[in-house]
């Protein structure tokens, strides 16, 4: 298993902790570059929506 594997698999296994991660960045990025935050907000969305397919969408499956 290679290291992209593993994080695929980290992905699908902690999709709420990766979301977190994107908005710690972002919020650290509106700190430092705040007259831009219409575009990082804009950057975390598509950002969250590829780690989303990355983690093979498992979080938009209804529960079981």
């Amino acid at each position: 298993m290679n290291l992209f594997d593993k994080a695929k698999e980290a992905l699908g296994k902690h999709p709420d902790q990766a979301d977190q991660g994107v908005d710690k960045a972002a919020e650290a990025a509106k700190e430092r570059f705040g007259q831009h935050s219409d575009k990082i907000d804009q950057g975390s969305e598509k950002a969250k929506e590829f780690l989303h397919k990355q983690g093979g969408g498992q979080q938009d499956a209804p529960p079981q």
